[in-house]
Formats: C-alpha cells, sequence, structure tokens
C-alpha cells in the first residue's frame, strides 16, 4: 500500500473527527478571545519581519502557495512587511522548485513570479525596511486605498501577465470596505487559487472585545464574505483549512475560486 496516500487517507480522517467537535470550535473562540487584549498575534516574525499573524494561518498560507503555485500575490495591508516577505518567500522556492524540476539553474535575481503590496500609509520605517530586505526584489508596494479606483487601477495594471495570481485581504476591516475590496481584486483571482481574508474572527468575538474598534459584530470582513459569496457561485469557502486550523484570524475567508 502506498504509504503516503494512507498517511493523507489519515489526515483526511482527524480532521473530519474535528469537524463532528463542535466543542473543539468553541474552545477556540475562546482561547482567541483570551489571547486577543495580548496581542498575541504581534508575538511572531517571518525572516526578520514582524507577520501580525497566528503561526496556524501563517502555516495554512505556505500550504496554499506551495499547493495552488500562484505565480503573483496581491495583499491589502502592508503593516511591517512580514506577510509580504512570506509570500516573496514561498515563491521564491516555488522557482527553485520549478528549477530543480527542469534541470535549469536557479537565479536568485530573477522575479518572474511576485507580490505587490498595498496600503493607505506605508510607514517610512517599514518600507525602507521592507526595501533592504533580501526578498525585496519580488515585491512591488503601492501606497493608497486599496478600493480607490486609481490604486486598482495601478493593481490591474502591475498584475497584467500573470497566469495564477492569489489574493489576501488585510486591510480596513469594516462591511463596506472588505465587501468593495472582494468587488475590485476577487476577479483578478484565478481558477484554483484563493482569495483569503483575513480577521473574519470579529464577528465571532464577544463584545467586550471590540470597544473602540471601526468595525464589530455585523459589521465585518466576515459579513462582508457572506454577502459576496451570495452573488459569486465561483467562490467556494475552503472549510476544511478552518477545521484543521481550528485556530485561525480568517474563519470562513478560505475562498477558493473554483469556476
Amino acid at each position: 500500500m502506498n504509504q503516503k496516500l494512507t498517511f493523507e487517507d489519515e489526515v483526511c480522517r482527524n480532521i473530519k473527527r474535528i469537524e463532528k467537535e463542535a466543542a473543539l470550535t468553541d474552545l477556540s473562540v475562546k482561547w482567541i478571545e483570551a489571547v486577543v487584549p495580548f496581542h498575541y498575534a504581534y508575538n511572531f516574525r517571518w525572516l526578520g519581519r514582524p507577520i501580525i499573524q497566528v503561526p496556524q494561518d501563517i502555516v495554512a498560507i505556505q500550504e496554499i502557495i506551495w499547493e495552488t503555485k500562484p505565480d503573483l500575490v496581491i495583499e491589502t495591508g502592508i503593516a511591517h512587511g512580514g506577510s509580504l516577505v512570506l509570500s516573496a518567500s514561498m515563491l521564491t522556492l516555488l522557482d527553485v522548485d520549478d528549477a530543480v524540476r527542469t534541470g535549469t539553474s536557479f537565479n536568485p535575481r530573477s522575479c518572474g513570479r511576485k507580490v505587490i503590496g498595498v496600503d493607505i500609509e506605508i510607514r517610512h520605517h517599514n518600507k525602507k525596511a521592507i526595501e533592504n530586505h533580501p526578498m525585496a526584489s519580488r515585491i512591488q508596494m503601492i501606497e493608497g486605498s486599496s478600493v480607490a479606483p486609481e490604486v486598482i487601477k495601478k493593481v490591474r495594471a502591475a498584475s497584467e501577465g500573470f497566469k495564477r495570481i492569489m489574493v489576501c485581504l488585510d486591510s480596513n476591516h469594516t462591511h463596506d470596505h472588505v465587501f468593495a475590496e472582494l468587488q475590485a481584486y476577487g476577479p483578478m483571482v484565478s481558477v484554483g487559487n484563493y482569495c483569503v481574508v483575513f480577521d473574519t474572527g470579529i464577528e465571532d468575538l464577544g463584545k467586550n472585545h471590540l470597544s473602540g474598534w471601526k468595525w464589530g459584530k455585523g459589521d465585518n470582513p466576515k459579513t462582508a464574505v457572506k454577502a459576496f459569496l451570495k452573488t459569486h457561485p465561483e467562490f467556494k469557502m475552503d472549510k476544511m483549512i478552518d477545521t484543521k486550523l481550528l485556530i485561525t484570524s480568517a474563519s470562513g475567508g478560505f475562498l477558493k475560486r473554483i469556476g
């Protein structure tokens, strides 16, 4: 018997067992609520840059990129640049894999695959650190609101020629903003690739965790995702990712384009 297939079958069975245990999901939400006041997601870096994501989501992005092999990743929300660096490093590994498979030499300065990052404000110290990072040659940054027509036009122009495109949305978390992002960037996602919407978990937090925020229950990325999916059957929520992660800030936000 093929040992790899046997292992994969076991993993699928484990995930299906988790899916039936609602108490595990509830416990995960309670754990997230407990660590939110401590800014838990601030604790982690990717290749030296703060990434502001929980480790489970970092692993999930790595798995998605390796599986779907995009040649372009579009991200809204830059902050310290850790997420851009994560995507850029994974795209570099895809290029290494291509070189090994084809028997060609790998040129680290070749930027066939790249990352586009959009942010309404790219702070000088973060921009400088990203530009000085070893992954910088693969990263293009665009400053401005991710839903501004002129910014969307720039992203579309920079995306021309790329065949496999992935999108990650992690900027302003209000319903209207995320819905506008999904309308603008969703069509750029290629079939078989993902649009990942972060901080959907806001909808699941208790009200005492949401004071002082511009977003909250009924007004957040998860409500935007639900509204978007109603009129976009070409996207399907990949619930298996939620189930296997248990702890994620993007519950219900892993959207795979299927048509």
